[in-house]
Order: structure tokens, then C-alpha cells, then sequence
């Protein structure tokens, strides 16, 4: 993978590689570990003092895996695919990474089949955004581990745009339009289940009311503003209308639909390396718009 910038003003390299994106520890693996920077076509260190137009490519070295991952055979609903980053409509049911219990179905050796079976040269998994297990819609896997270094800052600094579609059987008790403000904490006793706690980690909800579809069902947009574990469905439970299906945080049954109604609808985002704005979207798993339906 390369990667090719010109300079606009007189600065040291490093700078320049700095300002660019690549982090003190990715500049000493592309030192150490079969890299190259290239001024003007010819090797150059982090200490060169670039002039003004001059082109400075940078090859990046081949990622080592550190795990063996085994690729599962399962397919992959593919949205977007460029030479940086992976989005997928990810189906319930299936974890984020591999767990404990069970290391061979989960999106992680998903993505690694794709990658095998397209022979792709570089086949490390960086899975940039997770969602629980039971919830459906889009993710994004990054190619090579600038892009994710990339886009991770991108969602540091507020600008990534994620967006879910929650499902409830009453109404949220701030109006169609709010923002629940809440910290979340571990649950005491719990590995799993989270609260609402003072003792918390700041967390931050937006939602619109999207559609009423029924007298006892209500669809919500819902805009994260920070990334806890569970963010969505412990504040609206917190806020009086627990998500359809979610047993953990107080929701109502309501077959044929066996799991929190929670959808990843969209992410968006100005492109980190291209700077094309893009906006990705996911249709309704099948089991929720076979619920919708009914």
C-alpha cells in the first residue's frame, strides 16, 4: 500500500508525515519493518527538510498476522468496498469478534473468508466499528491499519455520523425530539449488563421520532454522540421505553421477533484518505422487516 502527498510549505518530513495522519509508532514500523519514504522518488529519513512541491510517497510494510484467524464460509452482505475500508450489513446473531466459546463464527472470520477468497495481499482484520450480537446493520472493517488509525480519529473528534433505527412500545417520555445526557456504568455483580450511574463514563443520546406505526409501536432514529457498551438500549430504558425484544433492559416479547429491535441504519463521513463524502446505508435485516410486516 502507498500513499502519495505533495508538500505545500517547508517543514521537516516527520512534520509533514505527522500532519498527514501517520503516528510516531507507524513511522517505526515503516523504518524497521520494510518500509519506505521516498522524497521526489528518492529515500529520504524523517529529518529531511522538504521544499515547497516537492512529492513525497510513503510505502507502507506488509502487516504480520499476530492470531490465527480460520475464515468461516459464511456470506457477506457487502454495501461499499473501496482499496481502504469494508462496510457490511452485519445479520443478528453473529458476535463482532470471536469469542471465547466459539472462534470461528463471528464478522471478524467472515471478513477473513471474503478476503481469502479474493486473495486480497493483505488479510488483517480491523474491525473499526462493533455492535452487540442481536443487533443488525452496518459496520465498517478497515483494509490496513492507516485507514483505521484514520477513521478512528474521525470518530474521536465527532465526526463520524452513525445512526440506528430503535424500536419501542411506547413513547419516550421527552417528545418526539430529545437528548438523553446519562452516564453508563458496569452494572454491580455483572459482566454484562449496564446502568446508568453517576459513577459512569459520559454518555450522550439523540433521538427523533421517526414514525408511530401503531398505537404501541413507535420507531426512533437515534444518533450516538458517544460509544458505550449498550448506549442506546440502557437510556431508553432509562427514559421509559425500554427497545421491543430486550429482555436485559426491561422490553416486551414480541414474536415472531427473538432479539432487541435495533438496527445500525447509516454511517457517514468525509473519506480520510480520498475526502469524498460518504454515506452508507443498510436495508432492515430480514427478521425485522419480517416483524414490521406482520
Amino acid at each position: 500500500m502507498e500513499f502519495t502527498w505533495t508538500a505545500t510549505q517547508p517543514m521537516y518530513v516527520r512534520s509533514f508525515l505527522k500532519g498527514k495522519g501517520i503516528s510516531r509508532r507507524l513511522l517505526n514500523q515503516i523504518k524497521h519493518h520494510g518500509g519506505t519514504i521516498l522524497v521526489n522518488d528518492q529515500p529520504k529519513t524523517v529529518k529531511y527538510t522538504l521544499g515547497v512541491g516537492d512529492v513525497v510517497r510513503v510505502v507502507m510494510p506488509a502487516e504480520e498476522e499476530t492470531t490465527v484467524l480460520p475464515g468461516d464460509q459464511g456470506t457477506l452482505p457487502v454495501l461499499y468496498e473501496d482499496e481502504h475500508y469494508l462496510f457490511i450489513n452485519k445479520p443478528p446473531g453473529l458476535t463482532s469478534i470471536p469469542v471465547y466459546y466459539d472462534d470461528t463464527e463471528s464478522v471478524a472470520n467472515w471478513v477473513k473468508s471474503y478476503y481469502e477468497k479474493n486473495h486480497y495481499e493483505d488479510q488483517v482484520i480491523h474491525i473499526v466499528t462493533r455492535l452487540d450480537r442481536l443487533t443488525s446493520g452496518v459496520m465498517v472493517i478497515a483494509k490496513h491499519r492507516f485507514a483505521h488509525t484514520l477513521l478512528e480519529e474521525l470518530m474521536l473528534a465527532g465526526k463520524v455520523t452513525k445512526t440506528y433505527f430503535a424500536y419501542t412500545n411506547q413513547p419516550l417520555s421527552g417528545g418526539s425530539h430529545g437528548f438523553i445526557d446519562a452516564p453508563i456504568a458496569r452494572k454491580p455483580g455483572s459482566i454484562v449488563e449496564r446502568c446508568v450511574s453517576q459513577t459512569g463514563k459520559p454518555a450522550q443520546t439523540e433521538y427523533w421520532l421517526q414514525e408511530q406505526l401503531a398505537s404501541d409501536r413507535y420507531c426512533y432514529r437515534v444518533q450516538l454522540h458517544t460509544g458505550r457498551t449498550h448506549q442506546i438500549r440502557v437510556h431508553f430504558s432509562y427514559a421509559g421505553a425500554p427497545l421491543i425484544g430486550d429482555s436485559l433492559y426491561g422490553g416486551i416479547d414480541s414474536p415472531p421477533l427473538m432479539r432487541q429491535a435495533l438496527h445500525c441504519h447509516s454511517l457517514a463521513f468525509t473519506h480520510p484518505i480520498t475526502q469524498q463524502p460518504l454515506l452508507i446505508t443498510a436495508p432492515l435485516s430480514e427478521d425485522l422487516a419480517n416483524w414490521l410486516a406482520g
